[in-house]
């Protein structure tokens, strides 16, 4: 892996605490921990086996491909787009919360939300200037006024609601995410402004279920106009990852939709 297909994993919309920086490097915090990743450190980087979990290099992404793109064309186009995306192995609760501040937002607008949060009730990242994502219970203490104030909008009183039920247990995050696809959607959509799309994001992006098959506005469209009658189970067990592909090929292919209603595939 270089670094200059990171961008591939740490800009297609799975995570929100990584920053593209002039030089070509990439910093990020994960799970306290902080990482500049330049051309020279990659390699021995990757020996570290925290990072390793994180970026999934324990997943046969090469076989994953090889099972979907004979699939459909366009997914086959998708997947070599961008083959190097890998879904990282996320905390589960800071991937709750990033994706409850996701709702009728883009990405650049969440990441600064993000990093609000952080800053604010975040522990400091020795060495750094930045912080690590809040605890629930850090975030439990926070006045719905605070998070308005820092940006969170109509989404603070979900984020404080999450923010309860895991910090008190009665939401387990660990065990949701061994359950049958059907009934851990069922418990994260009880969480207060939770529906379908944020509870898919946690399980695909934080808890590594790669049958999880987030639909927001994009991969309506993209299921609408370009696989129509199709539902995700379609694309097998591991439609979480034809997602990922086709949610980042599309967001850079606006052209296709028009391009593939004319010639009546629609």
């Amino acid at each position: 892996m270089k670094t200059g297909v990171l961008g591939q994993i740490l800009n297609c919309g799975q995570c929100f605490r990584w920053h593209y920086l002039p030089d070509g490097s990439w910093e990020g915090v994960v799970r306290g921990r902080f990482l500049r990743l330049t051309g020279k450190n990659l390699l021995s980087i990757l020996t570290d086996s925290f990072w390793t979990t994180y970026f999934d290099f324990s997943t046969d992404y090469a076989s994953i491909r090889a099972s979907l793109t004979p699939l459909d064309p366009i997914l086959a186009e998708a997947a070599a787009y961008a083959p190097e995306i890998r879904i990282l192995r996320q905390e589960p609760w800071e991937a709750l919360c990033s994706f409850i501040l996701s709702q009728c937002n883009n990405i650049k607008r969440i990441r600064g939300m993000v990093e609000r949060l952080c800053t604010a009730y975040g522990e400091p990242v020795k060495g750094t200037a930045m912080h690590a994502f809040p605890a629930p219970d850090a975030l439990a203490r926070a006045g719905e006024n605070d998070l308005r104030a820092l940006g969170c909008g109509f989404r603070a009183p979900y984020v404080l609601d999450a923010a309860h039920k895991v910090a008190s247990g009665s939401l387990d995050l660990g065990a949701v995410a061994c359950l049958p696809l059907p009934e851990a959607q069922e418990r994260l959509v009880k969480i207060e402004g939770v529906g379908p799309k944020v509870a898919s994001c946690t399980l695909l992006y934080g808890m590594h279920r790669l049958d999880a098959f987030p639909m927001d506005v994009w991969m309506k469209r993209v299921m609408g106009t370009l696989f129509p009658g199709r539902s995700p189970e379609w694309f097998g067990p591991y439609a979480g990852v034809a997602q990922q592909y086709l949610f980042h090929y599309s967001r850079h292919h606006p052209e296709l939709f028009r391009e593939k209603v004319q010639n009546g595939r629609k």
